[in-house]
């Protein structure tokens, strides 16, 4: 009977790797296309990353997998993720995919920007939007590991002109991938968690276009809105910008949406293919 046993197990293994070999070669030949283009979409993968990602699909089936995906203000962030999903599940099918965005969690300031009038007043007292403390990455960090543990949770809703802070926003439920997008999601203290971390990079002066165009939106223009980009732009300095040495990926933010759809799309395509 053991006999029996270790011949499974050993035939277990063997295909195994048989598998987790076509899918890097598969996945090294969609990014070897990807680096051609004038624009690719994938700017840095490190060198375990791709092993990783066909060890997972074949040998650690049930696990919930999570992925960070951080980068600067305006960077590109929620255009990825969305675009991603679009790609991946193409049915609304559940238990598939979940997505975190660090923007729910932003502390309740209505009060503040009430008793300043107005945001260029709040900003001349000294505070900030742009640093880990205007969130709360301890309840984001809380709800992150109980969707990887099978738990249902409602993540909290955040109104960006009037600073208010919903708790009863949007029930989330566990699923296999989950994807958590935001300006802190790889600081320390949560990037631990993380099983693949990405970084999306866009060159400054792009940043600062889409900035003040989605300042506006919120209710930041003028001296307000200058006032909160220098703030933006030092703080990326010390708490994102960082992260780009310690990510797994960095990500193009200035490619379009149709092209992250076809590429990642080219991959999950891939992934699906490998009969197992």
């Amino acid at each position: 009977m053991m006999d029996l046993l270790t011949g499974y197990e050993y035939y277990s293994s063997r295909r195994d790797m048989e598998v987790i070999s076509c899918i890097v070669d598969s996945l090294k030949q969609i990014l070897e296309e990807d680096s051609q283009q004038a624009q690719p979409l994938f700017l840095k993968i490190s060198d375990n990353l791709i092993m990783n990602i066909a060890r997972m699909v074949v040998q650690e089936k049930k696990k919930t997998f999570l992925i960070g995906i951080t980068g600067e203000s305006a960077s590109g962030k929620t255009v990825f993720v969305d675009n991603t999903t679009k790609a991946c599940v193409k049915s609304k099918n559940e238990g598939i995919y979940t997505v975190i965005r660090c923007d729910d969690y932003y502390k309740d300031t209505s009060k503040e920007l009430k008793e300043a009038g107005s945001y260029e007043e709040l900003f001349k007292t000294g505070f900030s939007f742009d640093t880990p403390d205007a969130i709360d990455l301890d309840l984001m960090k809380t709800h992150l590991m109980q969707l990887k543990q099978g738990k249902e949770i409602t993540s909290p809703k955040y109104d960006f002109v009037t600073c208010e802070s919903k708790l009863d926003g949007e029930v989330k439920k566990p699923s296999k991938v989950i994807l958590t997008e935001g300006l802190y999601v790889l600081n320390e203290g949560i990037r631990d968690i993380m099983d693949v971390k990405v970084y999306v990079f866009t060159p400054l002066e792009v940043l600062k276009e889409r900035w003040y165009k989605r300042a506006a939106l919120r209710g930041k223009t003028g001296a307000a809105a200058d006032l909160q980009f220098q703030d933006v732009n030092r703080t990326a300095q010390q708490y994102i910008r960082p992260a780009y040495q310690i990510s797994d990926a960095v990500i193009n933010g200035l490619v379009s949406q149709e092209y992250i759809q076809k590429i990642t799309d080219k991959i999950f395509q891939a992934l699906k293919s490998i009969e197992y």
